[in-house]
């Protein structure tokens, strides 16, 4: 008996643990969107670059392949062998490549704000409100992001006139763009302030993964 009450007893003795308190009134701290980086910003493009080159490369071969059927008479040896006219490569196969970086780029823009680079590296291109880039946003950002390099590459070819000046020096005119950043007080780029657009570094949000997906929705069924 004796024993029984003794052990009633200790067990009265043992405190709960206190639970651990949360204020109701606490919020909890929410990352906000920051202007992206100009590092971060090169990082991207160079994803995209591979992609874009892949495209132009595709949509050169198909155009080459068509203007030799329907412009050249095709020959029996290399001898023979001709290039394409001028007039084609000015007047149809420049603007298709011109085509092919506005839809690349409008396409991603107008759907989500961000190409396949860009998510990799949580960036969004929006215009000044807020909102996704339509497609005269798009074609205006782009054509803006293509001014520096264009004027490089003209003094290059005024100064040179070799090819590899003249490729250089529009390089040269792209990496403005984004050495522009560091002196520009917001932090934007040269292709930002001329179409009213602006590309941030989005917050890291948690995502549940494949595999805890498949099981939660299985439970829910």
């Amino acid at each position: 008996m004796s024993k029984s009450m003794s052990k009633s007893k200790s067990k009265a003795s043992v405190k709960p643990k206190r639970q651990r308190e949360v204020s109701p009134n606490r919020v909890p701290e929410v990352e906000e969107p920051t202007i992206a980086k100009p590092g971060t910003r090169l990082v991207a493009i160079v994803y995209d670059g591979m992609l874009i080159l892949a495209l132009l490369f595709l949509v050169g071969t198909v155009l080459t392949v068509i203007g030799t059927l329907l412009t050249m008479q095709t020959g029996t040896d290399s001898a023979q062998a001709q290039s394409l006219p001028t007039w084609y490569q000015n007047f149809i196969m420049t603007p298709s490549f011109i085509l092919t970086l506005v839809g690349f780029y409008g396409l991603f823009w107008r759907r989500g704000g961000q190409t396949l680079g860009m998510q990799t590296w949580r960036l969004k291109t929006v215009n000044d409100t807020g909102h996704l880039l339509t497609w005269g946003q798009s074609f205006k950002r782009i054509l803006a992001a293509c001014l520096m390099p264009l004027i490089f590459g003209i003094i290059g070819s005024l100064v040179g006139g070799s090819r590899a000046i003249v490729l250089t020096s529009a390089f040269l005119g792209l990496m403005f763009n984004y050495i522009f950043c560091v002196f520009n007080p917001r932090g934007l780029a040269v292709q930002d302030m001329l179409s009213n657009t602006i590309t941030l570094k989005m917050p890291k949000q948690e995502h549940e993964g494949l595999w805890r997906g498949f099981k939660n929705r299985k439970n829910n069924k």
